[in-house]
């Protein structure tokens, strides 16, 4: 029986939080599973899959890992570059699963990350309140990498730092309304993150739309 099947009947003790780059996630989960005693478990940096993936199942991936940097984001649209991010399209989410189960239901499990899809949690939720996706806006986004000074980091790593933050930028602001859409088809619940709420409000927020 597959990760996704035994997972069906519901991982009661599971609470996740997923979003976009630059939402705050890992921020935010950290300082909830301190202040209700949740093993944190995050899902980045994705090489933790990498030696576990089986290749067959792992193109994407694969394809990414062969690039050099200014294939991965210069010389592709971001249009392209959503379409085969590895992360975005739900590569290694049964390995996510694996995980999670192999833990004790105590204490409850708080998972993080960007490759926590919608459309890929929804199945295993047993109420509404279990699951939270934070949308950044293009600004918070922008803002968050420079306040942690990520901002060039990728881009100067290719022959074209600027087009390649462009890039970057307008791939993660898609990826945004993918989450988005997806929430809405399913019905399940976003914060809009513009950096009107500090963190310890962002904290509450977040905390009291899981239940906590």
């Amino acid at each position: 029986m597959g990760s996704r099947d035994r997972a069906g009947a519901g991982l009661q003790h599971v609470r996740w939080i997923g979003g976009g780059s630059g939402a705050g996630k890992s921020t935010v989960a950290r300082q909830l599973s301190e202040d209700h005693g949740l093993r944190l478990y995050q899902t980045e940096p994705f090489s933790q899959y990498a030696g576990r993936a089986d290749p067959g199942a792992t193109p994407l991936l694969r394809e990414f890992m062969a690039m050099d940097m200014d294939e991965r984001w210069v010389n592709r649209s971001p249009e392209v570059m959503l379409e085969t991010f590895h992360g975005f399209q739900g590569e290694g989410f049964d390995l996510v699963l694996d995980d999670l189960l192999a833990l004790p239901p105590d204490p409850p499990v708080l998972a993080e990350g960007f490759s926590l899809l919608p459309r890929l949690v929804a199945p295993l939720l047993c109420r509404p309140r279990q699951a939270v996706w934070l949308l950044p806006t293009p600004e918070f986004r922008r803002a968050a990498f420079e306040s942690r000074g990520s901002t060039w980091t990728i881009p100067n790593k290719t022959s074209d730092p600027q087009r390649a933050l462009d890039n970057l930028l307008a791939r993660d602001q898609l990826f945004t309304e993918q989450l988005r859409a997806q929430a809405r088809a399913f019905r399940l619940q976003t914060v809009e993150v513009d950096g009107s709420l500090d963190l310890g409000e962002s904290v509450a927020r977040v905390g009291e739309a899981l239940g906590l």
